[in-house]
């Protein structure tokens, strides 16, 4: 009968080992495909830029602020600024909002006031982006142009980085505060209750334990926003104004890399040289957010063994 029993293991355990072998197989592909898709995507633009980087050097193209197709004029200068505007001025409206709202989510808000706001903030987070486009069209257009731009000295369309931004700011903050409360809902009780055990109010628990403990869950949330912002097509080019200039206001009409693809790439396919420019601006957005995801991928580990409890 002992001798049944492990007959009958063995092959149980073989199987399980052939699994979990074929699993591990399988993984181990599916992560090399993915680094393959990346470098080949890389190399294909890259190849398609080659007519463009054969004609002007990287830093002419770079620092120019003259666009003009038509005469072979290609500087991105005005859009890099534009995009680089955006997004600092949306991360800075987003990223305290967030974070304070996770705070009073995962903190303060109990039952159903936490069931309703959640709710709510997973409501936001699925409505597509072309709708805020169009809702800010109609209500926040207006109010920058004939209202805020006014108050501050400033005359402008409504249309501008700063209506960019704004807009923007709403549409990542709901998935930044989904990823920051689950980082601080996964925290273990014992971290509030020894805090709150020593003498520290709750405020000072969240800001001194609870944030340090969940810091690199909400960096990545942070990272999260950055790219759909740095990325972003369809807000900014309904309402920057998609003018190639360097922006001198915060107002003021603009124009960022993806929203330079789109309103150029279709109408301008038939002039080799500019397809190549546009091409080449997807090379930039590969490379700018993956330097930034590298960077920030030390800078989290850096701050996880330093938080680390």
């Amino acid at each position: 009968m002992d001798g049944s029993t492990e007959s009958g293991r063995h092959p149980r355990l073989g199987r399980r080992l052939l699994t979990e072998r074929l699993s591990s197989y399988w993984l181990t592909v599916a992560g090399y495909f993915a680094i393959a898709l990346f470098v080949l995507i890389v190399l294909l633009l890259l190849y398609e830029s080659l007519p463009l980087l054969s004609e002007y050097s990287l830093v002419q193209l770079l620092t120019s602020s003259n666009w003009d197709p038509a005469q072979n004029e290609f500087g991105f200068l005005p859009a890099i600024v534009g995009t680089i505007y955006v997004t600092a001025l949306t991360m800075a409206m987003g990223t305290p909002l967030a974070i304070l709202t996770a705070i009073y989510i995962a903190e303060f808000a109990e039952g159903r006031t936490k069931r309703l706001v959640s709710s709510f903030i997973d409501v936001l987070a699925a409505i597509p982006s072309v709708i805020f486009g169009l809702v800010a069209l109609i209500v926040v257009v207006p109010f920058v142009g004939d209202y805020l731009a006014p108050a501050v000295g400033s005359s402008a369309t409504g249309l501008g980085i700063f209506t960019v931004s704004l807009v923007m700011a709403i549409v990542i903050t709901p998935f930044m505060i989904s990823l920051s409360v689950e980082s601080l809902e996964a925290l273990p009780d014992e971290l509030r209750e020894t805090s709150l055990g020593v003498g520290a109010t709750k405020w000072e628990t969240i800001r001194h334990v609870l944030l340090r403990a969940a810091g690199p869950g909400i960096f990545s949330a942070v990272l999260l926003g950055f790219g759909r912002v740095f990325g972003a097509t369809i807000v900014p080019a309904m309402l920057i104004g998609s003018q190639m200039q360097l922006p001198d206001s915060p107002f003021a009409t603009g124009q960022t890399l993806p929203t330079l693809i789109v309103n150029d790439f279709g109408e301008l396919m038939s002039l080799p040289l500019t397809q190549s420019a546009l091409i080449f601006v997807g090379v930039i957005l590969v490379v700018v957010v993956w330097l930034f995801n590298f960077t920030a991928m030390l800078a989290r580990r850096r701050l996880k063994r330093r938080w680390q409890y």
